[in-house]
Parts: C-alpha cells; sequence; structure tokens
C-alpha cells in the first residue's frame, strides 16, 4: 500500500484535519500523481456536511486535481513518468455499458465511481484530492497541457466541464442569447465559454456589485433580478439560461425570461427540491434540463480548447490550514471565482 497524507473530516460535525491513510499500489493499468493543487467545490462542503446524503467518513474531499505523473504500471499506454496530468469527479465505471461506451462515464449504468465520498469496485472507499497523491486508472487520467497556469486549470476539471458539456451539447454559439445565472466558481466559466463559443452572453444576479466583474470575464449584458425594471426588460429575451445557483430559488420567475422554445440547464444543486408550475412551461414551449459533468473523452476536448483559447479559472490560492476559513468565504461568495489548495502546504 502506498502510504498518504491529506485532510479528512472524521465525520459530518468535524471540520477537517490532517489525515494519514493508505492508497492502493499502481496496479498493471494505473498512473500515480503527486498532487500540486487541488480546487475547493461548493460540493466538497455539501458532501462533508451530509447535505446531500449520508458521508463515507473519514471522508478527504477534492476532485479537481492537477499535478505531475510519478509513476505508471507495466501496462500504460498514454502516458509518461513526468508528464502533467489531471482528474476530475470520478475514477472508475463499468466500461462497457451504452454510456460508457458513448464516452458519458458519468452516466454509467451501472453507478460510476466517484472521486472521493464514494466505494470502488472493490468496496473500498475512495479518497479525494486534499492528499499529497492519487492513484487512477488510466483511463481516468487527463492530459493537462503545460501552457496552462497549472494552479488555475484545477477548477476545470469540475467547474470547468460541468459548464462546457451542456453548452456543447445544447451547441450554444453563434446567434444565441445565453443568460448565466449566478457568477460564482461555475457561473464565472459558464460566461468564459459562452463568449468563447460565440454566443451574446447576459450575466443574471442578485448582487449589483458583480457587474463590473461580469463585464472583465466578457459578459456582454448584466441584469439586477433583484430590481424590477431590469427584469421587466429581459422577458422573453433568452434562447438559454444556464442555471449554476446552488441555494433555493424561484425558477418560475426565472423561465419567464426564456424565449419560445427556451431551455433552462440546471447545473446549479440546491438542497431542496424545485418547484415549477406547469404553466411556466406550457407558455412558450419551454423546457427545463439538467448536465453533470462530462465523460472522460469531452473533459479532455475541454482541456484542450482550454489550453488553445488560454481559458483557466480565475482562482485564489490558499494553504490547507486554511480550508475551514475558505469554506465560510465560499458560502458568504467571498472569492472570485475558486480557492485551490496548494498542496505543497500540506
Amino acid at each position: 500500500m502506498i502510504q498518504s497524507k491529506g485532510y479528512a473530516a472524521q465525520d459530518a460535525a468535524t471540520d477537517l484535519a490532517p489525515w494519514n491513510f493508505e492508497r492502493r499500489e499502481v496496479g498493471a493499468h494505473d498512473v500515480q500523481i503527486e498532487i500540486t493543487y487541488c480546487g475547493v467545490c461548493h460540493s466538497d462542503l455539501h458532501q462533508i456536511k451530509n447535505e446531500w446524503f449520508p458521508g463515507i467518513f473519514p471522508m478527504v474531499p477534492g476532485h479537481e486535481i492537477v499535478g505531475r505523473i510519478i509513476k505508471v504500471g507495466d501496462h500504460v499506454k498514454n502516458f509518461k513518468v513526468g508528464e502533467l496530468a489531471g482528474v476530475g469527479c470520478m475514477v472508475d465505471s463499468c466500461q462497457h455499458c451504452e454510456n460508457c461506451t458513448q464516452g458519458l462515464e458519468q452516466y454509467c449504468l451501472e453507478g460510476s465511481t466517484q472521486t472521493y465520498n464514494n466505494l470502488d469496485r472493490s468496496g473500498v472507499p475512495t479518497y479525494g484530492g486534499y492528499s499529497n497523491n492519487i492513484v487512477v486508472r488510466e483511463e481516468f487520467a487527463l492530459h493537462i497541457s503545460d501552457k496552462l497556469d497549472l494552479a488555475a486549470t484545477a477548477p476545470l476539471l469540475c467547474a470547468g466541464i460541468t459548464t462546457y458539456s451542456p453548452l456543447r451539447f445544447w451547441k450554444v454559439g453563434k446567434g444565441h442569447k445565453l443568460a448565466v445565472l449566478g457568477l460564482g466558481g461555475l457561473g464565472h466559466m459558464g460566461v468564459k465559454f459562452g463568449v468563447a463559443f460565440g454566443a451574446e452572453v447576459t450575466v443574471l444576479s442578485t448582487s449589483p456589485s458583480k457587474e463590473k466583474a461580469a463585464k472583465e470575464l466578457g459578459a456582454h449584458h448584466f441584469v439586477v433580478t433583484s430590481d424590477p425594471e431590469q427584469l421587466k426588460a429581459v422577458k422573453g429575451s433568452f434562447d438559454f439560461i444556464l442555471d449554476t445557483v446552488s441555494a433555493n430559488h424561484d425558477m418560475n420567475m426565472y423561465l419567464s425570461l426564456l424565449k419560445t422554445n427556451g431551455i433552462h440547464i440546471c447545473v446549479g444543486v440546491p438542497t431542496e427540491p424545485i418547484t415549477i408550475h406547469a404553466f411556466s412551461l406550457l407558455g412558450g414551449r419551454k423546457s427545463v434540463g439538467g448536465s453533470g459533468i462530462g465523460g472522460i473523452p469531452e473533459t479532455q476536448e475541454m482541456l484542450d480548447f482550454c489550453a488553445e483559447h488560454g481559458i483557466v479559472s480565475d482562482i485564489e490560492l490558499i494553504d490547507i490550514k486554511d480550508i475551514t476559513a475558505s469554506y465560510a468565504r465560499m458560502v458568504k461568495g467571498d472569492v472570485r471565482y475558486r480557492f485551490v489548495i496548494d498542496m505543497a502546504t500540506l
């Protein structure tokens, strides 16, 4: 076994703290990555607090992982020692079901194995990237270009692909009016990709203070949704709304902003179920869709697109010892736009 160290929550009532644990030895098809940086996702906090479902403890969070390969198995074909690599939200799947064979491992019909807070296919708990290393099958490792700022690349493994995938699936681009609801870790990536794809992008936010930041990211317009006059001016305006908000909100109001045949795409996960009145959909043949991350091929496509176009996340680098304080700031929205842990501070 490989001796590892990281930060873990021992239960849902305690803060993260140093914890030593073991990872499996590098198998024939595995790579071992020395983790350099790990992004901090809002879902990390949801999961250590049991806000979505009961967790597996001790829990080492983190699924926005980048670093350098330090060991490869005998049968590994696509990675070499010394290369940069990343790991996102999943580390395995059945690899043979209808979805997996189409590169949709995130929707594996037998259930994909999540990077942490999950059991692997042998029944052993998975531990995430708030640690010094990770061992993963090469099929679930991703190549990272040395053209990209490595720390700022980490959030692409979740926040990036979570927004890239639905925009690609619904073919959002030139000639479309896209509204991005919320300007946080997900929202700021939605703006960057929407602009890069050629859409006319509007940020919808309850915070007037975010307008300057939205425009700096490339957004063409900004609407304060708590202002009735601004809201009235954009009713029936958008082809798509990319909803990145994880707080509870009234979707019926936002559906009124869509054009006929408009689509409201959910990528944020509020803690409470969403209530939608049928008339919000019937009046304009509107649709509500959802999307979760992306498969391995699409995630690699996204990373290559980012390398070609110079797209990374806007981040604040933190020490691992400051993770609890960073969670508190994240809940308050006091981060532009993603915390990334410098694992050298572990």
